[in-house]
């Protein structure tokens, strides 16, 4: 078995990537069992460094906030800002702290300095404004999108005042009281004021979408894209804190889906600009139905890039990644029966895997589902290995060098 295997393993580089996939990918996902940790950091970087230098990938995204993301571009694109404040303040999870981001940022840096903007890397955050204890206000997003218009358009065509919407608004702390995400009822999502905000989110979508043509003469391409980002988000996370206040079996389902189709969203924007490469974590990449447990509720939702490989078929591309070991979260060696056990015994410390493969070489036998002992890694899905374009296995994973945060999936 373990020969049959061995012919399916590749070294981890772009050209074998290129090689597995049917065609070439305008979002390429790399998906991670984890976050944070030192090793699948650095084989992201050096696997997307090869990707943009070599086929021509013009974006990196990660599950990061896709408002304070903007920090990190202008930064990377322009050099605007300093290192340590963008890595502070431009991502969302306390992702800015994990040295491999930084480096990430600081590489696209140097790529993109005395480049014209045409051949520069960009950088976005993909993921919703919002932590997995609380949401953010729409403020930032929906008077950005007011701002914008306003300066473009008849003030007769607005729906409100700018003054309107911070009436509307109030404080902030209204919309990010952490206690709301366990307790519907200190959700200010189904207020009157909530259901005016809604109402004048859509009215100002709809006036970005009916002027089109000339907001795009008008305007810088960066301008016109952030503007529609704004807009998403808007309405995103008014509908996001309208389902916070509900107090049905179904709202936690439905915040886990709201995120992820926020994060879809998202991610087709991007896929309009060029070739973009995409990281996060699997069960929000992955084209099968994700699942999860809350206590003794079994969440299901469709994950970002099953919704979006549903709307760009071969376009989409996701490579999942899998763990042998991780030593300093009581992961121990995968039992051999497991597809983790499996590659565990070949020599490589790390390997791209051709899935097609290796389900050939696993053709009748029935590999166990992996159980982790820490709750922050996620084991391969054995039901899911049709529906991955490539595999990156891991053997061991050494201790990161800074103290991690809480998983956030």
């Amino acid at each position: 078995m373990t020969a049959g295997i061995t012919g399916t393993t590749h070294a981890v580089d772009a050209a074998t990537v290129v090689k597995l996939l049917a065609a070439k990918p305008r979002l390429l996902a790399l998906g991670e069992p984890t976050h944070g940790e030192k090793d699948l950091l650095e084989l992201r970087n050096d696997l997307f460094r090869q990707l943009v230098e070599q086929e021509g990938y013009r974006t990196i995204a990660i599950e990061s906030d896709c408002i304070t993301g903007q920090l990190v571009d202008d930064y990377v694109t322009s050099g605007t800002g300093i290192l340590d404040h963008v890595m502070r303040h431009g991502f969302s999870h306390e992702w800015g702290a994990f040295a491999g981001n930084r480096e990430l940022v600081r590489w696209m840096r140097a790529y993109n300095d005395g480049r014209p903007t045409s051949e520069q890397v960009r950088f976005a955050g993909f993921d919703g404004p919002l932590e997995i204890t609380a949401a953010a206000s729409p403020r930032q997003a929906i008077t950005a999108l007011h701002t914008y218009l306003a300066a473009r358009v008849d003030a007769n065509l607005l729906p409100c005042t700018a003054e309107t919407l911070d009436r509307l608004l109030d404080s902030d702390d209204r919309w990010t009281d952490s206690v709301a995400m366990m307790d519907p009822t200190r959700s200010v999502g189904q207020t009157s004021e909530a259901d005016q905000l809604r109402l004048l989110a859509d009215d100002l979508v709809a006036l970005l979408d009916a002027q089109t043509p000339h907001l795009i003469a008008t305007s810088a391409p960066d301008d016109w894209d952030r503007a529609r980002l704004y807009g998403r988000t808007a309405v995103g996370l008014l509908r996001y804190h309208f389902w916070m206040a509900d107090t049905s079996p179904g709202r936690i389902p439905r915040l886990v889906g709201l995120r992820d189709s926020m994060m879809a969203a998202n991610l087709l924007g991007l896929a309009e600009r060029g070739p973009t490469l995409v990281n996060a974590h699997n069960s929000h990449l992955q084209r099968d139905e994700s699942t999860m447990r809350l206590g003794d509720l079994p969440v299901r939702w469709w994950s970002a890039g099953a919704i979006v490989s549903a709307h760009l078929g071969d376009e989409y591309a996701f490579l999942a990644t899998a763990l042998g070991t991780i030593p300093h979260r009581g992961v121990d060696t995968p039992a051999p029966d497991t597809i983790e056990g499996r590659l565990y015994a070949l020599p490589q410390r790390s390997c791209l895997v051709d899935t097609h493969g290796l389900t050939a070489a696993l053709a009748g036998t029935t590999p166990a589902h992996r159980v982790s002992p820490w709750y922050g890694y996620a084991p391969l899905d054995p039901a899911h290995l049709a529906e991955i374009d490539g595999l990156l296995f891991v053997k061991d994973v050494r201790q990161s060098p800074i103290l991690q945060s809480s998983p956030n999936t």
